[in-house]
């Protein structure tokens, strides 16, 4: 019973969105979100088809906020890109349908029930994608439903793999993360790796990894704000959490092909991400594509035995990378995505303040979450090196990451520079509604909260 009251919210924003709506009360519908998730954080359980635990109920908390923070956007959102009332409609009634899927896939303790639940998430942002009216996020959804396509379908075909490398010793039970977890040394090891390596390839892609890296930039430049914010702070969390499922079962049957295929995946992507990010144009198409950094990042952390590391990214990029999404709408000049000039103009130096430090959180300045999170994840990987046959290669890596990621943070500097100090300032008097300040304060405060040793404390505590 406990657990379908998560799900009333999305249903009833479902349900409302077919009405004539105010966009202040169905933002503070929406806000509702967050207090089932609270309560399942406080209550964990275990069941046969969804479980609650430490990790799913953390993910869940934080996309919840994110949520709230999304839906008070887009009151002040539905001014500043004029959508219609049926666009603001369409908009909650997908919002809806995602979320409701999202849970599902979150709390899912079998591989089906999860795949089901992402299958829900994919479809439903096809849709939102298509709230803004315009040819290119037409275009742009398309694309999006055949990338999602792909990626989904090469989740489910690995997901039958691995169940029929534990049907024999599982039964029907094969499908139950926590049974192929505990019984990890009886699975047939070569059918679970090929449909490890495949489900895997599935996730990445789904999250802008090569070989698509643009697809995802492409959409969220394409679509309204608040939609490019459900993308990177909510439904990559959901996807990687069935990454983090699925590797620490692959971790216990062979961990060097695990850190290996990871590896090889992930700085390749990052190799082709740094400089996509360097060549970057407009801010929008930068927030995006390092997110994809970032999700490498809390791979490889992961793989490495950082499980807190990985978690305090995740949970500060899932923050950050919504909040710089959404302000864009403050960034954007004239209808136009470019650098010159964007902090300039404000009646209030409030928001350049909150913005210029969301803007060199991302990039792991101190005192960002990212910054500590990166340090713990690279001691990590130093750790690995030490205990493996490979340490001059795993020291290759580390170095050849760091000089990636230090492209990236180049140009993000080179964007802070020509926000503050370069470009015209024509109009002094940007317009900033108190909802906007609000969902800013939001995210500004969530991340400071990661900051404290409670916070820390728990997030160590999630994986044992």
């Amino acid at each position: 019973m406990e657990l379908l009251t998560v799900f009333i919210p999305s249903i009833l924003i479902f349900l409302l969105s077919y009405l004539k709506i105010n966009p202040k009360l169905m933002a503070i519908i929406s806000s509702t979100i967050i207090f089932p998730a609270i309560y399942l954080f406080l209550h964990p359980f275990t069941g046969e088809y969804f479980i609650v635990d430490r990790l799913n109920s953390f993910v869940l908390l934080i996309s919840s906020i994110v949520g709230v923070g999304v839906s008070i956007s887009m009151i002040a959102l539905a001014y500043r890109l004029e959508l219609s009332h049926n666009a603001i409609k369409r908009f909650y009634r997908f919002f809806g349908i995602f979320w409701f899927g999202l849970i599902i896939s979150i709390l899912a303790n079998n591989m089906g029930i999860f795949w089901i639940g992402l299958e829900f998430a994919t479809l439903s942002t096809v849709y939102m994608i298509k709230v803004k009216a315009s040819l290119t996020a037409q275009k742009e959804a398309w694309k999006y439903l055949i990338v999602g396509a792909i990626s989904i379908s090469l989740v489910l075909f690995g997901i039958i793999l691995i169940y029929a490398s534990a049907k024999e010793v599982l039964g029907e039970d094969a499908m139950n993360f926590y049974a192929l977890l505990s019984h990890a040394h009886q699975l047939n090891p070569f059918l679970f790796e090929i449909g490890f390596t495949i489900t895997v390839t599935g996730f990445f892609i789904k999250m802008g990894f090569f070989p698509m890296n643009l697809w995802l930039a492409d959409i969220e430049r394409a679509s309204i704000y608040s939609v490019a914010a459900l993308f990177s702070g909510i439904l990559e969390s959901a996807i990687i959490l069935g990454f983090f499922r699925l590797s620490q079962i692959e971790m216990l049957i062979n961990q060097s092909h695990l850190i290996t295929f990871s590896y090889i995946y992930a700085i390749f992507t990052l190799f082709m991400v740094s400089f996509l990010i360097y060549r970057a144009k407009d801010f929008v198409t930068t927030f995006a594509l390092s997110g994809i950094e970032h999700m490498v990042l809390i791979t490889i952390f992961w793989v490495s035995g950082g499980y807190f590391a990985a978690l305090l990214h995740l949970a500060a990029h899932a923050f950050l990378k919504p909040a710089l999404f959404l302000s864009s709408s403050l960034l954007e000049q004239h209808g136009k995505y470019r650098f010159n000039g964007t902090l300039q103009g404000y009646r209030s130096s409030l928001i350049p303040l909150l913005i210029s430090l969301l803007l060199l959180g991302i990039i792991s300045v101190p005192p960002s979450p990212m910054f500590f999170s990166e340090i713990f994840g690279f001691k990590a990987m130093l750790d690995v090196a030490k205990d493996s046959d490979y340490f001059f290669l795993m020291i290759f890596a580390i170095f050849f990451i760091m000089l990636l990621l230090s492209i990236i943070f180049y140009k993000f500097i080179g964007i802070y520079q020509e926000a503050l100090y370069e470009g015209e300032k024509e109009d002094q008097n940007k317009k900033v509604y108190k909802s906007e300040v609000l969902m800013l304060l939001l995210f500004v405060i969530s991340l400071l909260a990661l900051l404290t040793p409670p916070v820390y404390h728990y997030i160590e505590g999630i994986i044992q």
